[in-house]
């Protein structure tokens, strides 16, 4: 009590905003709501999953808490996911930890972590799913939809022959294969067996490459090994693409950078059932928000020239140092 007090007293103008954020957070289930929030955007279903609450008891709560400015929603096909909001008042922001690390200790919310996790392994299986039977075509369908070019648009500012490059979510080995030959090593991670037998066929007579099976999320690389870790066209099948770029950051060495190239947001959602895509493209702010959590800076962001005969949506190219 003597902490709210004390917050209370040291912005007394503050005082009826901050008394409203009380309120929205006097109900325990919303502060759960909001510690599920800060750490991943979820949709309405998945947050019932997770809380164990019907679906007209989360949007009551959920509205509650966007009326009051704590969670924004975005709309991604025929998804919508809702998030902690990144720009709280300055009340708000003083409030939420003090709530945070109460709530944070509760049984419910050990709880509700784990549940979350099974949430975000469902929303993985079904890229791996798609992974499984696609191997075959795979490069024919990255070829429609993006065309052969972006790669080597993508990767032209960034080769020196004495660089370690991690190709992150390497699929076939292509991006692998064309940056080999100008580097000192390539060490390439796929979580697909299907796709890495593929590469390791593609990459055999390639001696500065490494393939490796492993998640984004979880690296089979150790710390600051690499100058460069590349995310080609891998974030959308991604069910935290924030913690798969700050396990990046993890592998790269100081001063070293990470490359993502990715769809920018597009509305085709029959990719997420015929490709297995978690993710509608991103956003700037998306990334740069992701990048600057994983302690990234001088972020560039680029959109791609699309190629003529490409099918699928533009693409964009971020380029981050840590």
């Amino acid at each position: 009590m003597n902490q709210f007090r004390a917050l209370a007293v040291a912005d007394r103008p503050s005082m009826p905003r901050l008394l409203e954020h009380m309120t929205a957070l006097a109900d325990p289930v919303r502060c759960r709501l909001l510690l599920l929030l800060e750490r991943h955007e979820l949709t309405v279903t998945e947050l019932c999953a997770v809380l164990q609450l019907p679906q007209s008891t989360v949007s009551r709560h959920l509205k509650t808490l966007a009326d009051d400015a704590w969670v924004v929603s975005r709309r991604d096909g025929t998804s919508r996911y809702y998030g902690l909001s990144t720009t709280l008042d300055q009340p708000a922001a003083r409030l939420w930890p003090l709530i945070r690390e109460q709530a944070s200790e509760t049984s419910a919310a050990e709880q509700d972590a784990r549940r979350a996790e099974g949430v975000l392994a469902e929303r993985r299986s079904k890229s791996a799913q798609f992974f499984s039977s696609a191997s075959g075509q795979w490069d024919r369908l990255r070829a429609e939809l993006f065309g052969q070019q972006f790669q080597s648009e993508a990767v032209l500012a960034m080769l020196d022959r004495r660089l370690r490059v991690g190709d992150l979510g390497c699929g076939t080995g292509q991006f692998s294969a064309l940056i080999a030959p100008y580097v000192s090593r390539v060490i390439a991670v796929d979580a697909s067996a299907e796709m890495l037998a593929a590469a390791r066929t593609r990459l055999s007579a390639l001696p500065t490459v490494e393939v490796r099976r492993g998640t984004l999320e979880a690296l089979p690389v150790d710390d600051a090994q690499l100058d460069i870790a590349v995310l080609a066209l891998v974030l959308h099948h991604v069910p935290d693409p924030g913690r798969a770029i700050a396990e990046a950051a993890r592998v790269v060495a100081p001063g070293g950078r990470v490359l993502i190239v990715d769809m920018l947001p597009h509305d085709r959602s029959d990719y997420q059932q015929q490709m297995g895509h978690v993710w509608l493209g991103f956003s700037e702010p998306q990334i740069r928000r992701w990048l600057d959590s994983a302690g990234f800076s001088d972020a560039r962001f680029e959109t791609l020239t699309p190629e003529a005969t490409a099918k699928g949506p533009a693409l964009f190219r971020a380029v981050a140092t840590k």
